[in-house]
């Protein structure tokens, strides 16, 4: 997948992009970057790409000429890449669109800076992101966050695949959570259906914990979930005090 980056500040991508899954990634050839610095699209000598808003008010907004300019040079005509616009006016980025978005061979993402940009551009955009309700000083940093959440899910960028299959969110829910060694920590231990080496058991009591942390931790997430037949049995005997991978003494209804 080869995303394109048009922004003021190319370098802050350096880092990130050069170490761990990113770096791995681009080695394997599942993973392209390409910067695109939007002072080289200024028209004037001095390579404007702000300016003070009309009708007055604080701060500085980015110019359309330069702007459109870089996002042009990502690609153009009817095959262009999916050209993204990171702003808080966008839809929230979530699992889902993270996928939705690895189908994808080529994504541009646009960073904003200072205290906008020239409301016209938004016609030169396919679509618009937010990574969340905060403030950030520019694009950049949120498109780090899409470009981490899409690629892990782009094929050959992580050497396990099945690993996304359980993380937080592949389902809508959180993921359950992890331990290893010491068995115990300053009198906390793991526990015992981990070590009980029953898998169906360990599958189980997995799954009830995916259950019961999002139902604690994030409801918006608890009550928008689809849940199997399996789920709701499983939140039934938690209810009444089963718990998988226990000695149960009712072997009619849990055995």
């Amino acid at each position: 997948m080869r995303f394109h980056l048009v922004t003021l500040f190319p370098e802050l991508f350096d880092s990130v992009l050069a170490a761990t899954m990113l770096h791995k990634g681009q080695e394997r050839g599942a993973l392209e970057f390409r910067r695109y610095n939007i002072r080289d699209y200024a028209i004037d000598k001095h390579r404007v790409t702000d300016d003070t808003p009309y009708g007055g008010g604080p701060g500085m907004v980015m110019k359309a000429e330069p702007l459109v300019a870089a996002i042009e040079a990502t690609g153009d005509g009817p095959g262009h890449p999916r050209r993204v616009l990171l702003s808080p006016q966008g839809r929230l980025l979530t699992q889902a669109v993270a996928a939705e978005l690895a189908l994808l061979p080529e994504i541009t993402l646009i960073c904003g800076r200072y205290e906008g940009f020239d409301d016209r551009i938004r016609d030169f955009v396919d679509d618009e992101l937010s990574v969340g309700d905060y403030i950030l000083s520019g694009g950049e940093i949120a498109a780090l966050v899409v470009i981490d959440a899409v690629s892990r899910l782009v094929p050959g960028v992580l050497g396990a695949a099945e690993s996304v299959l359980e993380e937080s969110f592949h389902d809508g829910l959180l993921e359950y959570p992890q331990y290893t060694r010491p068995p115990d920590f300053r009198g906390r231990p793991v526990p015992p259906v981990l070590l009980s080496g029953d898998h169906e058991a360990i599958r189980r009591w997995r799954r009830l914990q995916v259950l019961q942390r999002t139902a604690a931790r994030r409801p918006d997430l608890y009550a928008r979930a689809h849940f199997t037949d399996a789920d709701r049995e499983l939140l039934a005997e938690a209810a009444d005090g089963f718990e998988p991978g226990r000695v149960q003494r009712n072997p009619k209804r849990h055995g």
